[in-house]
């Protein structure tokens, strides 16, 4: 088994596309509509396993959960190759990084925020 994909709320499909590949710089997989308004929309950075499926939010309660889908911590773990590298690409796109880089025992590590408050950490493991 494997984990083939996580749902992420976000609030319309065609600005989190923008975001995730413009931005972030992964691949559009898949963007397939269902209709009546809903769309099956999968992106990956290039060459992982599992995607993220953007799931537009559709219930008051969907919408609440937008950015916070993990209460607040950490919810995705984005792996770099290139640790500086990915991270100063990402800074000059405009990611919003909360937090200076930092050498933990594990790797490199640093926080940041998606286009919809979600904290993602960017993580280079050196072990």
């Amino acid at each position: 088994m494997h984990l083939g994909s996580v749902a992420l709320l976000v609030r319309e499909y065609d600005e989190a596309i923008a975001y995730y590949v413009g931005t972030l710089g992964f691949q559009l997989l898949e963007d397939t509509d269902l209709g009546q308004g809903k769309r099956w929309v999968r992106v990956a950075p290039a060459g992982a396993a599992t995607s993220l499926l953007l799931a537009q939010a559709r219930s008051p309660e969907q919408m609440q959960a937008i950015g916070n889908q993990s209460g607040g911590r950490v919810f995705l773990f984005l792996h770099a190759d290139d640790f500086w590298a990915d991270y100063h690409r990402l800074k000059t796109r405009g990611v919003q990084f909360v937090e200076e880089p930092r050498l933990e025992s594990y790797g490199y590590v640093v926080v940041f925020t998606d286009l919809y408050g979600n904290a993602w950490d960017l993580l280079e493991a050196t072990l």
